[in-house]
């Protein structure tokens, strides 16, 4: 059989810009018009010229957006896709606490697919919703198809686990019995929208069109500690990348990613799109993977990070002795490259602060908290005006390795950094973090399955 004609349009599918789990089509040729008719067909949202969106309510546009590119590539359209959407094409996740546990990953499709057609009528308008309702668990209503059979619908759940559980041949009998059930919870018209489905909404609107921007001047070489905090999520994939013996888990929602050592002793904890008083990393050891933390590590987006990342990756993450006490000889022996570069050295209250020699960052470190093993704050790293009002920070409880913090006073006392040349009359930095950090726990997910 000779293959079919083929069409002249090119089709690229990317991730979208600002929502974690949507995909974009970008088109481009004389026949493009073919390949946007489909699209739109099979449920993608024109955004911008030339630029269509698949948006979900149960984040499963990668695996639709793969099934789009099959029946656009059998029909000639050339079809690029991502090499960033195509891992997410690739990955096998599972919704956790899934509450129907009998269904395979297949049948969980299938069902979040019924409850997608749902949404999508109640947004088109096909579906009509006289009444809602809570019940205890879960939200309720009943609605009219306006086309197709006509029938009356009560709807059960929300967002992916919506589903008709009865019907009814006109809207007088599905009220009736939605009242019944329902009538002192019972409120008109439909619920308003879930956090998903308004976080769905925000994805169809127009897309931005591109800003000219000036060309960025070169960066300017600074100390370590006053450079630009870089692309944290980039350095993170790159260090998993590097470091094979971490796995890497991620939450459905997106927002945070885990990278686990293989021994289940070491864990690490990257929260995505922080604000910038917001701890962004949490670092945690542990004896067993089932044993209490022994000692633990939070920043917020600090320019260091990849230096640390790289003394844990080296070892230095298990480098403690847990009856080790954590005295001023400890602290004065991992601050020594600080002292050796001209760093000053006095004795602040209960503590020893180490200061640059332009004054604009330091060490702290408190011999007396050291004395209750969860607290967070044991050694205080910063730049800027003072541990109370830093640009970014760096908190440790005891006993965190003294090869780790070391090599930490060795990158803050001698490396060089880059940041954005600042036009005339702009600000020297902000202040973010007013109150110490605190660490929170790190908890491994079980092995051998991801969820989201």
């Amino acid at each position: 059989m000779s293959p079919g004609p083929t069409i002249d349009a090119h089709v690229r599918l990317d991730v979208h810009p600002t929502h974690s789990s949507a995909v974009t089509a970008t088109l481009t040729g004389p026949q493009a018009r073919i390949a946007h008719m489909g699209l739109e067909a099979a449920g993608w949202t024109v955004v911008a010229d030339n630029v269509l969106a698949l948006v979900r309510i149960d984040a499963e546009e990668p695996y639709w957006a793969k099934d789009a590119a099959k029946h656009l590539a059998a029909e000639g359209i050339a079809v690029e896709i991502t090499s960033r959407l195509q891992e997410a094409m690739d990955e096998e996740w599972t919704w956790a606490n899934y509450p129907m546990p009998w269904c395979t990953r297949s049948e969980i499709r299938e069902v979040s697919n019924e409850a997608q057609k749902i949404h999508d009528d109640i947004r088109h308008g096909h579906l009509l919703i006289h009444a809602h309702a809570h019940d205890g668990h879960t939200t309720v209503a009943v609605g009219t198809y306006l086309h197709r059979t006509g029938k009356s619908v009560y709807l059960h759940g929300e967002n992916h686990l919506r589903q008709v559980a009865d019907t009814f041949d006109s809207p007088a009998q599905a009220l009736l019995a939605f009242e019944k059930v329902h009538g002192a919870q019972m409120r008109p018209g439909p619920a308003p929208l879930t956090d998903t489905e308004r976080s769905a909404a925000e994805a169809r609107k127009p897309l931005a069109p591109p800003t000219t921007e000036p060309k960025p001047s070169a960066p300017e070489p600074v100390p370590v500690y006053l450079a630009d905090a870089g692309d944290h999520d980039a350095l993170l994939d790159h260090f998993l990348y590097a470091h094979g013996e971490f796995e890497k888990w991620r939450t459905w929602s997106d927002e945070t990613t885990h990278a686990i050592h293989e021994s289940q002793t070491l864990r690490i904890e990257r929260v995505h799109e922080t604000q910038p008083r917001d701890i962004a990393w949490t670092i945690a050891a542990y004896e067993t993977p089932v044993s209490e933390r022994m000692w633990g590590l939070a920043a917020t987006a600090a320019p260091v990070l990849e230096e640390l990342l790289n003394h844990i990756a080296d070892g230095d993450g298990w480098d403690t002795a847990v009856n080790t006490p954590v005295d001023e000889r400890v602290g004065t022996v991992a601050a020594q490259p600080l002292t050796e570069a001209g760093w000053k050295h006095t004795l602040k209250g209960h503590g020893i602060r180490w200061t640059s020699p332009d004054g604009e960052a330091g060490v702290q470190f408190a011999p007396l908290t050291a004395q209750h093993p969860q607290n967070p704050a044991t050694w205080t790293i910063w730049a800027g005006p003072g541990p109370e009002r830093p640009t970014w920070a760096i908190t440790a409880s005891p006993p965190t390795p003294s090869s780790l913090l070391a090599g930490l006073s060795e990158t803050l006392a001698h490396d060089i950094g880059h940041r954005r040349r600042r036009t005339a009359g702009e600000g020297r930095g902000t202040s973010f973090v007013t109150s110490p950090l605190a660490i929170p726990a790190v908890a491994a997910s079980p092995a051998g399955s991801r969820s989201r």
